[in-house]
């Protein structure tokens, strides 16, 4: 096996790395924090997110066994989606991230603002 920290096109790791760190499983698996969501209501509370883009990281999701699928046998059918103990297990590390960026945001929109005037008169 390759070693994780090398960070190889083939590294197992850095693809559950891919499918876990992208912007639309983070805000999934923290609106799911509060408990079980239609994909609707997921949905509302994306702001942004397509309809294929949540339905395809709803499918990573569950592939990885960090959201656990239901079907709710309801006229029509209706799925609900739940985050697994294993998923949850990722809240700590994704609010210490959620902290950071709070935290350090004024320097690093000071840090564009640098770049980008630098850009500028290059």
């Amino acid at each position: 096996m390759t070693d994780p920290q090398s960070f190889a096109v083939d590294c197992p790791s850095r693809l559950l790395f891919d499918q876990i760190a992208d912007k639309w499983s983070m805000m999934v698996l923290t609106v799911l924090d509060r408990g079980p969501l239609r994909f609707n209501a997921i949905k509302r509370l994306l702001e942004g997110v397509s309809q294929k883009a949540l339905t395809q990281c709803l499918r990573r999701l569950e592939r990885n066994g960090l959201v656990s699928r239901r079907v709710l046998p309801l006229s029509p059918v209706a799925v609900e989606y739940e985050i697994t103990e294993l998923g949850r297990s990722l809240q700590e590390p994704f609010k210490a991230l959620y902290a950071w960026t709070l935290r350090h945001f004024t320097a690093v929109e000071s840090a564009r603002a640098h770049f980008d005037q630098r850009a500028l008169t290059a």
